[in-house]
């Protein structure tokens, strides 16, 4: 019974995710025994009992927009009703070319930008001042924190609350093949520690794992006090891929063991996470980690503050990414963990196919992909019962 509630999710999930790519939205959906109000609600009689519809299960529905404000992204978007817009703080986007992006004139008007396209900021992803000093604790660090905690400060005063960021220095989320095929012929991204062992070590030289933990403990002891005072939420992502190593530079956020660790360092609101498909990529080869254990477990601890939604195949030395409905992670079930702890925070799809006729100058930012995944997204939500609630 369990398995025939699952396949009837998911292929629930595939239909609204086919509606989503046809231009239609979910947010809008009426029928004979229901009434939409414009107030992302529906009121409807099921059973005998009255219903209120809530839209995306009470939680944050966003896209990211890394290459600016593209129109089409933007008129997609608006299309299915997801308004939430997850980006860095870019001052060249509105003619501010040199000024810094922590200060509150860049941050304000960028903030403003995205209002007049009828979008709200609600992550800052890709903070500024948050670098290589601070991360490998060279001369510099506490300058850096110093501007990181301006940014926090005026990014409050806009009423922005979330931050993503990661403990990646120099060498950010890798991939070795950027135009890996999947379904249909479609393209997405894989890994290969073989191929990555081919480049060569940084100037930094070796670093050890022990040096990398004191580094972010310095960094929290700073930021976290003052996180709290302006009611940031510091989201901590995964290393991508979550192997050792690349480079010589070492990865530690590459467990749940470690994220465990870093919230036990510096127990606070402020100190959370950011949960990934890395944590689908954790592990090694029929040895990885229990996903859907370890959404309930920091969902039970809210810890979890923004969300990437998105699938793998394989572990850490070697995977590739797919379709959100194609891997091996359990999608249902995190979604499920994600809603019965009451997570209600910022949620948006993550590296997606490049599909057929699709841009592909920015792998797993696609467009088409991302209507796929919204769907998607939105039929796992419904099919957690989590966009409606009994009076």
């Amino acid at each position: 019974m369990k398995d025939n509630r699952r396949n009837f999710i998911k292929k629930g999930a595939s239909v609204a995710a086919l509606l989503s790519i046809g231009g239609v939205s979910t947010v809008a959906a009426t029928s004979s025994s229901g009434l939409y109000n414009g107030k992302n609600t529906i009121s409807s009689k099921r059973a005998g009992r009255e219903i209120d519809y809530i839209k995306d299960a009470g939680m944050k529905m966003c896209l990211a927009y890394f290459a600016g404000p593209d129109p089409q992204r933007i008129a997609f978007a608006k299309e299915m009703g997801v308004h939430g817009a997850v980006a860095g703080v870019s001052p060249e986007m509105v003619k501010m070319n040199g000024a810094n992006g922590w200060e509150y004139n860049v941050i304000k008007a960028v903030k403003e930008a995205w209002d007049k396209l009828g979008l709200t900021l609600t992550v800052i992803e890709g903070p500024p001042s948050l670098n290589t000093q601070t991360k490998l604790g060279l001369p510099g660090r506490d300058e850096e924190i110093a501007n990181f905690i301006t940014f926090m400060k005026n990014i409050s005063r806009v009423g922005i609350d979330t931050v993503c960021y990661n403990w990646m220095p120099l060498i950010g989320w890798a991939r070795t093949n950027k135009a890996f095929p999947v379904r249909g012929g479609a393209l997405d991204m894989s890994f290969d520690i073989e191929d990555a062992k081919k480049d060569p070590i940084t100037q930094y030289g070796k670093i050890t794992h022990d040096d990398m933990w004191k580094n972010l403990a310095y960094f929290l002891n700073a930021v976290v006090p003052e996180a709290e005072k302006y009611g940031i939420k510091l989201s901590m992502h995964p290393d991508d891929p979550p192997v050792d190593e690349i480079q010589g530079i070492p990865r530690i956020m590459t467990s749940v063991a470690a994220f465990k660790k870093m919230i036990d360092m510096h127990p606070s609101p402020s100190n959370t996470i950011t949960w990934d498909g890395t944590f689908g990529e954790m592990g090694d080869e029929g040895k990885q980690e229990d996903v859907v254990a370890a959404a309930e477990y920091f969902g039970k601890k809210k810890a979890i503050s923004f969300v990437h939604f998105r699938n793998v195949r394989g572990y850490k030395d070697h995977f590739h990414e797919t379709f959100v409905d194609n891997g091996q992670m359990d999608m249902q079930g995190i979604m499920q963990k994600l809603y019965d702890t009451g997570f209600k925070g910022p949620i948006r799809p993550d590296h997606v196919p490049t599909m057929y006729g699709d841009k592909s100058g920015f792998p797993g930012y696609t467009n088409l992909g991302a209507l796929f995944a919204v769907g998607y997204i939105r039929g796992l939500m419904d099919g957690c019962r989590g966009t409606t609630l009994v009076k």
